[in-house]
């Protein structure tokens, strides 16, 4: 038989009682190696150190293990572990329960400042979940969005659909299900009372009944006999009376049971004084047989197609939060479009509760009032007196909004819930990079793997030697490509603004007062050049002559590309924000910036003593573009047109506007969907929140779209 790579319900039963007798161990440390091994370091007061997994890969698992069979701590902590750290580190560990029979766990960590949910899933993809005292997810290692349900961060969790409990079900309901049922006796039990086949099986054993018997032809006493079988059963798990084995088929572990079972009477088994060490050494002893049997050829692809998912996943999570913070704008600007109306039927609400009107009186008089025709009453679409609210037909929107306030202060939370919304797109923006990071290492792991075997000798997939006929350039129309393939690297400077110019010089500039710091005193070198524009509240821009990386050298910066450095202070700077069209900037030498002010003067953060003569640009334009770039690296790039342009596969221009930085933003990446074929990698390289940091703070308008 094939071994059991994934625990049961019935397991997890059984193990609950178990994990509880870790109830106030204090929670040490929190690691996650790849992606699906979750360990949980506690100390016990009267135990010592806890180690408890759950992985939710190929394996599916949940027990406390010998300290001697952990892995080694990884290096550095990916987000989902920094998350877990933050919220339960130094909390106690305060139970944990099986939700109904599905294979979940859930556990409770408690701290004196939160408290936080844990939930393990053990079926399916696997996942787990980290909640916050709401219930609302802070981060999952996989996002999951069906009809049923959704995990993705910002969501509230919501378990699957309840079945029944084939454990906890009296005699009555059970016999009933049963004989709904147009099959036999053990299918019967293992779908439609939800035992699998397994267990369906023991208890037909247990209880003497033939398993291929129609359910039509069996008896009142069989079916008592069955379930009394399951009680019987259950009774001993709920009790603790365990009596756990590892069944061994030809010396290798085939599965671990928290009681004998007579359907496994003819295989080897081991007794265990507990349900979890059973666990443990059966999923120590099944690693070490797949070791030994696996191939030692990695399988890269199937791990960077997983990332690419998992990838597109969180970005499709962070379109659905722009898209739900543009609907609750939207409905704010609806109450400000159709004030009068709104001011009308919040005022007679308002004064009807003041008469001492209940709120159901309240509801009445407006079905009367739009049954006459008046337009106030007939926009009332709802009214709740346990709520305090009224739900309004704004246009072709709903609105509810808060029955005992003004129209200002419910548009005034409206906008605070787009606010709120696009706040929650941070966590799983770094759950984007983190993953990004993972999916590049191994994109390098392949890389290593197949330029090893190359050294070895190995040849080419035809045969050859690696040369081919035809690799002068050809120009490839990647807009119309149905798959694009993502090339991305990490670069140092792309925390902060930057572009390159159309001469190669790579421009950097200060997204807030600490990089302004941050550029001068540490990335500005005697051979680059300084800019800012006249502005005030612009970014400290740098021309680079070399990378950092790179020895000093001679380098003479082209006039155009001084252009276009100050083309972009000033674009990024107040300017843009005050909607004016143009502004001026100057050209300095990094030996005229200093930070030591003339006496009686001061310095504020990210400012800068400028001395000697300045270089001026006059009425330098107010414009950028954003492109998406296809070669050599696949990524969003943004800063002065005649830079990106020869950049960039496809670019957008904008100028001071009407549209807010997100807003804008979105309308960016809508427009690069439409244009390439191949949306997904539109998805994974241009989503929104990437191409928003390449534009200039306030309000834009699209050009040419």
């Amino acid at each position: 038989m094939d071994p059991k790579r994934e625990m049961t319900s019935v397991d997890l039963a059984a193990l609950v009682g178990e994990l509880g007798r870790y109830e106030g161990a204090k929670v040490d440390k929190v690691y996650l190696y790849g992606d699906d091994l979750v360990r949980f370091k506690l100390r016990d007061f009267d135990r010592g150190r806890v180690e408890l997994l759950v992985e939710t890969g190929d394996v599916k698992r949940c027990h406390v293990a010998d300290p001697a069979r952990v892995p080694d701590a990884p290096g550095r902590p990916p987000e989902f572990a920094k998350t877990l750290r933050a919220r339960i580190g130094g909390g106690e560990f305060a139970g944990v329960e099986q939700y109904e029979f599905d294979r979940i766990l859930t556990f409770e960590f408690d701290r004196p400042d939160e408290d936080t949910v844990v939930v393990a899933e053990l079926f399916g993809q696997g996942n787990v979940a980290v909640l916050d005292e709401t219930r609302e997810v802070l981060r999952s290692l996989e996002t999951v969005r069906l009809k049923s349900r959704t995990i993705a961060p910002g969501s509230r969790y919501e378990y699957p659909e309840s079945r029944m409990h084939p454990l906890n079900v009296d005699y009555e309901p059970f016999a009933a299900r049963m004989r709904e049922s147009d099959t036999d006796v053990v299918r019967t039990l293992a779908t439609q009372l939800n035992l699998g086949g397994l267990y369906a099986e023991e208890f037909c054993t247990r209880a003497g009944v033939e398993k291929t018997t129609d359910v039509e032809g069996v008896t009142d006493g069989q079916l008592r006999a069955v379930h009394d079988a399951i009680v019987r059963f259950r009774d001993r798990l709920r009790s603790g009376d365990l009596d756990p084995r590892v069944y061994l088929e030809d010396g290798e572990v085939v599965d671990v049971t928290p009681l004998p079972l007579e359907e496994h009477e003819g295989l080897e088994s081991e007794a265990y004084d507990d349900f979890n060490a059973a666990l443990d050494a059966y999923f120590h002893r099944l690693d070490l047989t797949e070791d030994e049997a696996v191939d030692d050829s990695p399988d890269f692809e199937a791990e960077i197609e997983k990332k690419k998912r998992i990838i597109q996943q969180q970005e499709g999570a962070i379109e659905d939060f722009d898209e739900q913070a543009d609907a609750e704008r939207a409905r704010a600007e609806l109450v400000y479009a159709h004030y009068d109306l709104v001011d009308d039927v919040l005022s007679t609400v308002q004064a009807a509760r003041e008469e001492g009107r209940a709120w159901e009186d309240i509801e009445e008089t407006f079905a009367e009032g739009a049954e006459r025709g008046i337009a106030e009453a007939e926009a009332v679409e709802d009214v709740n007196g346990a709520e305090g609210t009224v739900r309004l037909s704004l246009g072709d929107t709903s609105v509810t909004l808060d029955a005992l306030t003004g129209p200002e202060k419910n548009a005034d939370r409206l906008y605070q819930e787009a606010k709120r919304i696009e706040g929650k797109k941070e966590g799983a923006q770094e759950a984007i990079e983190n993953t990004r990071e993972e999916l590049a290492a191994v994109r390098e792991r392949k890389a290593e793997w197949e330029r090893s075997d190359w050294d070895a000798g190995e040849p080419d997939s035809d045969g050859e030697d690696g040369a081919t006929e035809g690799n002068e350039e050809r120009e490839v129309d990647w807009l119309s490509r149905p798959s694009i393939p993502v090339r991305q690297g990490d670069h140092w400077y792309e925390r902060f603004r930057w572009f390159h110019t159309s001469d190669g010089f790579l421009v950097i500039g200060g997204r807030n007062a600490d990089q302004n710091e941050e550029l001068v005193k540490k990335y500005m070198d005697a051979d680059d050049l300084f800019l800012h524009a006249q502005a005030h509240g612009g970014p400290v821009t740098i021309v680079k002559a070399t990378d950092p990386s790179e020895a000093a050298r001679d380098v003479t910066i082209p006039e155009r590309s001084r252009e276009e450095a100050a083309q972009f202070a000033v674009s990024y700077s107040s300017v843009w924000k005050d909607g004016r069209g143009a502004g001026d900037a100057y050209l300095v030498a990094p030996d005229q910036v200093s930070k030591t002010p003339e006496s009686g003067e001061y310095v504020e953060k990210g400012g800068f003593v400028i001395r000697g003569d300045r270089e001026y640009y006059r009425d330098v334009p107010a414009e950028v573009a954003v492109g998406v770039q296809v070669e050599p690296e696949t990524r969003v790039v943004g800063g002065p047109p005649s830079a990106i342009e020869g950049q960039a596969e496809t670019v957008i221009g904008l100028e001071p506007g009407k549209f807010a930085q997100n807003d804008a933003a979105v309308k960016c990446y809508r427009e690069f969907k439409r244009r390439f074929a191949d949306e997904a990698f539109v998805r994974k390289v241009a989503s929104a929140d990437r191409i928003q940091e390449f534009l200039p703070p306030g309000g834009s308008d699209l050009l040419g779209v």
